[in-house]
């Protein structure tokens, strides 16, 4: 038998916007009322205020605890088993009922969340509009926009737990809110020769945080992204090509502080292979085969191939491996309603 490798609690170190997750299958004329895309991720505006109320009134709602990033943690933690806190997080949330959902969420995920909680802004939510197989998420940040490096990030119980981490991810999401906790982050990794994974995350994000993105990039040893952001970001950089392949080979060769590794983009696109790129070669996996009356939720399908990826990573599996663990985990979570998952996963 394959010796498992013991990882140990704190490995893996996530930061992001812990979100409730409040999903509802809608109808066409939902979606038109807030003038939403039915496969899109948009932060909230004034006209999305109502939204939130209207969901959970008119339609059968779930609960899940949710936000990008504590999602790929959930994933990872669920597909090593024990021990039990491999998974670090980081946010903020409010002191109210949805921040004591999110905190019991994640004990019961045996994730290690340490969230800043403060009194200011309610905990934040995120509306998964569902249609058919497609998924429209509206983020309320509220609270999670409130997060704060000198208030949580630089204490010295918070940044020992950050130096215990050998393998770093962030959601592009949180270039939204606090720049300057990411590049701690990210630098600290790179100093010590850590891995630090990014995800484009929203078409959005690569198009209005550019800036931010481009701070981050220099430190990214994993880029991970979907087509859809992919294009965005290609556009953006002016690549000038819509070729998945080109994309992921001109991200790979973008610069790059620490140079005893080589950055390895990722990018997925659906039903169709996933692409990876390294330095001297792009390489194409097939995703496993689903029938589509199986598909419940896509709701939280890339959180999971993060997840997978990011569980083989951090036990020095081979990139090869990383990707069949984060092909198994999509498939699993898109048989099933939000970002959840079995009691054990059937993977080796």
């Amino acid at each position: 038998m394959e010796t498992k490798l013991q990882v140990s609690p704190n490995t893996l170190f996530g930061m992001g916007n812990p979100l409730l997750d409040i999903s509802a299958v809608v109808d066409k004329d939902f979606l038109d009322k807030y003038t939403l895309k039915p496969n899109d991720q948009i932060l909230a505006e004034d006209k999305h205020k109502a939204l939130f109320e209207e969901l959970v009134k008119t339609f059968k709602v779930e609960y899940h605890a949710g936000g990008a990033t504590q999602n790929s943690i959930k994933i990872a933690q669920w597909m090593i088993q024990e021990p039990h806190n491999v998974g670090t997080f980081f946010g903020c949330i409010g002191k109210d009922k949805f921040g004591e959902i999110l905190k019991q969420k994640a004990e019961e995920a045996h994730i290690d969340a340490h969230y800043y909680e403060q009194n200011e802004e309610p905990t934040g939510t995120c509306a998964a509009c569902i249609t058919g197989d497609n998924r429209s998420l509206v983020a309320n940040l509220a609270a999670a926009n409130c997060y704060k490096k000198d208030k949580h990030l630089d204490l010295e119980e918070n940044w020992k737990l950050v130096e215990k981490a050998k393998v770093y991810y962030i959601a592009g999401f949180f270039l939204t809110v606090s720049l300057e906790s990411i590049l701690k982050v990210a630098k600290h990794a790179s100093e010590n020769n850590k891995l630090f994974c990014l995800n484009l995350s929203a078409p959005f994000i690569c198009q209005f945080f550019k800036d931010n993105l481009m701070q981050v990039l220099p430190y990214v040893d994993v880029l991970f992204g979907n087509e859809t952001e992919a294009a965005a970001f290609a556009k953006e950089q002016d690549f000038q090509t819509e070729d998945l392949k080109e994309i992921a080979k001109k991200a790979q060769a973008l610069p790059k502080v620490n140079k005893e590794r080589k950055r390895i983009v990722v990018l997925t696109q659906g039903k169709d292979e996933t692409v990876m790129a390294l330095s001297d070669k792009i390489e194409t996996f097939p995703v496993l085969k689903i029938d589509p009356k199986d598909i419940v939720d896509t709701n939280g399908a890339g959180d999971a191939f993060v997840g997978g990826f990011l569980s083989e990573l951090v036990q020095d599996k081979s990139l090869d491996q990383c990707v069949k663990a984060a092909h198994y985990a999509a498939n699993v979570i898109i048989r099933r309603a939000g970002c959840t998952f079995p009691e054990k996963p059937d993977f080796s």
